[in-house]
């Protein structure tokens, strides 16, 4: 089951609206739709998200690059072309440039949850065909 597709842009502005409480939902969403996507249960969401929390940020650097490479297990499931941007993700996030990391990670997310559900589409609409 594909994930939600969200927008690359709320990302940003919702997490600055909410002063980034929605930053910390799409911390638990993304790692719970990426790993049901994958079917493999590694680290649970929400602890995830607590690490994340306790460690000041520290947990998010190897977050975003684990989670970036993640990112290209479902491109690879998917049939789509790979784009591995964890080291540009892990090069910005350091620098202080989390968001736009984030803004990445949700661009190659959206691109497999779109090619599934244009792909579940086309299942359905050949099915109901007569």
């Amino acid at each position: 089951m594909p994930g939600k597709k969200r927008s690359v842009v709320g990302v940003l502005i919702f997490s600055i609206i909410t002063l980034g409480i929605y930053y910390l939902y799409w911390i638990y969403a993304t790692s719970k739709e990426t790993q049901q996507y994958l079917e493999k249960k590694t680290v649970s969401p929400g602890l995830e998200l607590l690490l994340c929390i306790i460690t000041c940020g520290l947990y998010w650097f190897y977050w975003i690059y684990k989670y970036s490479k993640i990112a290209v297990e479902c491109q690879q499931k998917a049939g789509l072309p790979p784009e591995d941007n964890a080291v540009i993700n892990l090069i910005l996030s350091i620098f202080g440039l989390g968001i736009i990391s984030s803004m990445i990670l949700q661009a190659s997310l959206n691109k497999v949850w779109e090619f599934e559900s244009s792909k579940n589409d086309s299942v359905i609409s050949t099915t109901n065909t007569f």
